[in-house]
């Protein structure tokens, strides 16, 4: 059935460079004239709007940060007046004050455009059924979900993060072809689904989650188990309108995205500087027509890195790699800086261990700091060959990550499930001393 596309028109990336620019000058300007916290911090760092003159002109820019919004608590940012703004959205306030960002009316309507778009690159068509399992309220998750979905011409089935007696009753009743969850509830309901022994029940062939990092381990089991053709990782955050901002492609070769509607760098963390392609560093994004709370230079956090060859997909836009972690989350064991991506990285490829682990570190007596790595044996396996298997993941560890680690091998299901993110690393080590 053939359905309306909401991806951009261009044939060659000087035409993408072309309407990034003027994005960029017309957001510069925007900002400047209209929020009184950008001409500040652009006064102060000795930059005019008109000095804008080419995409590299950026670097003369000011960066903003997470604390610049917590700061300028409750309306940071804003370049409207009130009676322009028609929603807030807030992060979910896991440390300090929320991170409240306003939208107008078109900060909404391109939001929902975006959101289409990752429809559209996922396959989906109007028949689609697509049932949304992440929180409503102030979080852009649910709302951003279904804004797209009704966008794009597909049911939306607005369930939120419910119970999986009810997820697992509207995939049978309403036979459900899209499930859009985190990481953590999409395994979470994909061994319900075997639970339950209905998998012949449903009519499930694509799931789309975001809002955490997520093993490849952990997506081949959630495949296994639903039987889904397809899994799409959604990126997003708040600041940037919420998730909807880019979407791996059917070659599932890294995420395209949206670069009509903000640029994206890659900069070292410590230097601030561009990496080479290909390279890890944090992506620092800024905004070409947010009204209400636009974006120059807002460092995420998130890690990644640009993947530059031209994909099999044939999409012109361009990709970045999927979120690898965040500079925030590093932790420092025995001198050596670890990514819990890095450690994803190892146990995705060692045959026998499930797709759930946690990280704990403790300090001992004797100064020395303790790596204990607790991973689940994958379902089937005996216990048999626990010690084998945790020498194995040790040895990975080891060669890999450059760190000794302890290795504990545990029932298959034994750590917690969630509806939310999975935590996966506990440092003890501070509350011991």
């Amino acid at each position: 059935m053939a359905v309306m596309s909401f991806m951009p028109v261009f044939s060659k990336r000087e035409e993408l460079e072309l309407l990034q620019l003027h994005g960029l000058q017309w957001t510069v300007n925007h900002a400047y004239y209209n929020s009184p916290f950008y001409r500040e911090k652009m006064d102060r760092h000795g930059v005019k709007p008109d000095q804008i003159r080419s995409l590299d002109d950026i670097r003369r820019l000011p960066f903003t940060t997470a604390d610049d919004l917590q700061e300028g608590y409750p309306f940071p940012l804003r370049a409207v007046p009130f009676e322009k703004i028609v929603r807030i959205h807030a992060s979910s306030g896991t440390t300090g004050k929320r991170k409240i960002l306003c939208y107008t009316q078109k900060d909404i309507d391109d939001w929902a455009i975006m959101f289409a778009r990752c429809f559209e690159m996922a396959g989906l068509n109007v028949l689609d059924r697509v049932q949304i399992a992440v929180g409503y309220g102030l979080w852009t998750a649910g709302v951003g979900f279904q804004l797209g979905c009704e966008r794009f011409g597909a049911m939306a089935v607005p369930v939120g993060p419910s119970s999986s007696e009810i997820h697992c009753q509207m995939l049978v009743d309403l036979q459900t072809t899209v499930f859009c969850s985190t990481a953590s509830m999409a395994l979470l309901i994909a061994e319900e689904i075997e639970r339950r022994g209905i998998r012949n029940k449903i009519a499930l062939k694509k799931i789309i989650f975001g809002a955490e990092r997520h093993s490849k381990r952990m997506r081949e089991r959630i495949q296994e188990l639903t039987g889904a053709e397809h899994l799409f990782d959604i990126p997003g955050m708040t600041e940037l309108y919420g998730p909807g901002t880019g979407l791996e492609c059917i070659a599932h070769e890294g995420i395209h995205y949206w670069a009509d509607f903000y640029i994206l760098e890659i900069l070292n963390p410590e230097t601030l500087e561009p990496v080479p392609p290909g390279e890890i560093g944090e992506m620092v994004v800024t905004t070409l027509r947010k009204e209400a709370a636009p974006l120059i230079r807002y460092r995420t956090r998130d890690l990644t890195r640009f993947l530059p060859e031209p994909c099999k997909c044939g999409n012109l836009l361009p990709r970045h790699d999927h979120i690898l972690g965040r500079s925030d989350d590093m932790f420092i064991f025995r001198a050596v800086n670890i990514y819990p991506g890095q450690i994803d990285y190892v146990l995705s490829r060692i045959d026998g261990i499930g797709s759930e682990y946690q990280v704990h570190l403790y300090h001992r007596e004797d100064g020395r700091d303790v790596m204990l790595l607790k991973v689940e044996r994958d379902i089937g396996k005996s216990a048999d060959g626990d010690r084998e298997l945790a020498e194995e993941v040790s040895r990975a560890i080891r060669r890999h990550i450059l760190v000794r680690a302890e290795v504990e091998i545990l029932d298959y299901g034994s750590l917690p499930r969630t509806d939310r993110k999975s935590k996966r690393v506990f440092d003890h080590r501070n509350m011991e001393r």
